[in-house]
């Protein structure tokens, strides 16, 4: 298949994620106010897609906290920066098994929620975009599983669908793309999707290239998809994902550093990008673009 590069590129801002970072760089948000003032700072560096998970303020462990979440959605909404808001919906679906010999009982850390309670926040906040993590996984600890049955994808995605918030598909392996298209193919998910094409996360798709075309050539032509990568390979993707035709996603979530030795802040990872992007001939679009683009409605603040 040719390759057909995407000359008008949004790029997705990761803010802090869930995983474990929060004590590898001070830069990693915590509180509410500051995943808002780091969303609204790689906004104005670029960023037309904000991608936020809410963290407790004192630990920096991942929350699945409504108020938290409410509270992140007002600060971006309330201040003059115009971006497009993007929740995660994937807590709630983990699994941390005993040792090999006894996996039950469950150790501590494992949360695992009904489809209604995994979209709440969804509900009370209505994002623009929220995530759905298109299969289980096994991910990267050794006892750990994502856990995402066609059960819970249909109920979740059934009720974002009602809720008129897109879902952002998250494919970490070619089999995730294949479900996807099983969830537009029942009329659980609408058409044209969005999917995330999530590169190098252990033990999903490794983020080498053969693969990463794999994953775009299943990806329906009237689709839209972005794609990274972690670590060292993020600013990689960024090239290869316009390249392929696609738009991309930067951020604290999947990358810290600037460079060796140099911890980075989002926004100067989305400028990075933006200049990657520019570079290639291609340009960057804004939240209003990709409002179009994607047929979303904008949020007024409450």
């Amino acid at each position: 298949m040719p390759l057909s590069m995407n000359r008008e590129v949004f790029i997705t801002c990761a803010i802090t994620g869930s995983g474990g970072t929060q004590d590898r760089s001070p830069h990693v948000p915590r509180s509410p106010e500051q995943i808002a003032n780091s969303a609204i700072a790689a906004a104005k560096a670029g960023a037309a897609v904000v991608h936020c998970h809410v963290r407790d303020p004192q630990t920096g462990k991942p929350s699945r906290d409504l108020a938290l979440y409410r509270e992140v959605t007002d600060r971006i909404r309330d201040s003059a920066t115009d971006v497009v808001l993007n929740l995660t919906a994937g807590m709630g679906g983990d699994i941390i098994f005993g040792d090999v010999e006894n996996p039950f009982p469950t150790r501590e850390g494992t949360d695992m929620v009904g489809a209604t309670e995994r979209v709440a926040h969804v509900a009370e906040c209505l994002p623009e975009i929220c995530t759905l993590d298109c299969g289980t996984m096994n991910f990267a600890e050794a006892d750990y599983v994502m856990t995402n049955t066609p059960g819970m994808l249909t109920a979740m995605g059934t009720m974002m669908t009602k809720l008129g918030v897109k879902p952002e598909i998250e494919a970490f392996d070619t089999g995730h793309l294949w479900y996807a298209k099983q969830l537009v193919a029942d009329g659980v998910l609408d058409s044209p999707a969005l999917v995330q094409l999530c590169m190098g996360v252990p033990w999903g798709a490794p983020d080498d290239l053969n693969t990463f075309m794999a994953m775009v050539n299943n990806v329906p032509d009237d689709w839209t998809f972005s794609a990274f990568g972690l670590g060292r390979n993020q600013m990689a993707y960024v090239a290869a994902s316009v390249l392929a035709g696609g738009h991309v996603r930067v951020g604290l979530e999947d990358n810290l550093w600037l460079d060796k030795g140099v911890l980075a802040e989002n926004w100067q990872l989305v400028e990075r990008a933006g200049t990657i992007i520019e570079n290639m001939g291609a340009r960057v679009i804004g939240p209003a673009q990709v409002r179009e683009k994607l047929g979303l409605v904008k949020r007024a603040a409450k």
